[in-house]
């Protein structure tokens, strides 16, 4: 009898600990649930005061004013589209109205559903992919996705993106605004301290000083910049100084967009284009085994039938462009846009695209 005693207590004081355990953990949540509200109210607030997150801004508010079905040439792909070619030069050459709607860091399954929302207002003849290697060897990217949603109006199409393309653990940290925009207001509060430092102390910032010129959303969808590669660029803090093509995978899930592109393209009766931007020359010196990324890329193209020019294998071959061009050590400045978007045209024109 006094066994059943004891044992009785025991079980009585396991389930009062668990009760504890359970009535402390539930007081945390409800402490920490207005913590993580306005912490994440305060990261949303300072993604849109992001330089980068205003200039998507307004070009996708732009591209919302369009007359519909009035664009006959679309630009699609990462930052190296919107470094690369400039609609007006295409726009006064054809006679026709083109549109750049590159975008930082895009992916290609951000770029597919991109493709998916201008469908949705136009009927372009030709649409121009940049091909950029660096965004084809990630399975997933969250903040490029997050990017498309702040500006993207539609809200079935961001649905049917996150019920297609995130992981489950992706989709629970986009629900959670303090993890949604870490990386949005980190940036932004370090530019505020730099600023805040330099106003205070008259410290001048190295980038600003050295980095003359401008760089303005222009029109179109396209950004103007005639900055020059920074000295250090050259060398020191070159991103691409033990880059290796041996290491690069073309990532199954990106292929899996990219194939989408081209099918809808087709689709759509839509001449689709290929096209790689190119890197800084003192970039394409350091990277080895090149020749792997592009074959796997011009591969593609061949398998699907569509043109593919590689400005790198392009600029090796005629010398088109100078240090002098790039902005630094990836991106194209307005004078290498001037360049290369003459070259794409001449290529339009002998081919009869317009």
């Amino acid at each position: 009898m006094g066994e059943n005693l004891s044992t009785s207590n025991s079980d009585e004081n396991i389930e009062k600990k668990f009760n504890f355990f359970y009535i402390k953990f539930f007081l945390f949540i409800i402490c920490l649930a207005p913590v993580v509200y306005y912490v994440g109210k305060t990261y949303s607030s300072a993604s849109t005061e992001n330089l980068i997150n205003t200039y998507n801004e307004k070009r996708w508010r732009e591209f919302y004013s369009l007359e519909k079905n009035s664009l006959d040439m679309v630009f699609l792909g990462s930052s190296h589209s919107y470094c690369t070619f400039d609609p007006d030069i295409f726009d006064k050459e054809f006679n026709i109205s083109s549109y750049q709607m590159g975008m930082p860091l895009q992916h290609i399954d951000s770029t597919y559903f991109t493709l998916l929302e201008v469908l949705n207002y136009q009927k372009p003849k030709v649409c121009v992919m940049e091909v950029y290697w660096d965004m084809l060897d990630d399975e997933f990217e969250l903040k490029q996705a997050g990017m498309l949603f702040q500006v993207l109006k539609n809200k079935e199409l961001e649905k049917k993106y996150i019920e297609d393309v995130f992981p489950l653990g992706e989709k629970i940290k986009y629900n959670v605004n303090i993890f949604k925009y870490q990386q949005d207001y980190f940036a932004f509060k370090n530019k505020e301290l730099k600023d805040n430092i330099k106003e205070k102390f008259g410290v001048l910032d190295k980038v600003s000083e050295k980095q003359q010129g401008k760089e303005e959303y222009r029109s179109k969808g396209y950004t103007f910049c005639n900055y020059n590669m920074l000295p250090d660029e050259f060398n020191k803090t070159n991103q691409f100084r033990k880059f290796d093509g041996k290491n690069w995978v073309f990532e199954k899930a990106q292929k899996k967009y990219l194939q989408k592109i081209v099918d809808k393209c087709k689709e759509n009766h839509i001449k689709l284009i290929f096209v790689t931007a190119p890197i800084a020359n003192i970039s394409m010196t350091y990277i080895k085994n090149y020749d792997i990324i592009h074959s796997a890329v011009e591969k593609f193209a061949e398998e699907n039938d569509i043109p593919y020019l590689d400005y790198n294998i392009i600029n090796k071959e005629k010398h088109l462009l100078e240090h002098e061009n790039f902005r630094d050590d990836a991106h194209l400045n307005h004078s290498g846009v001037e360049i290369i978007s003459g070259n794409f045209s001449r290529y339009l024109k002998e081919n009869g695209y317009f």
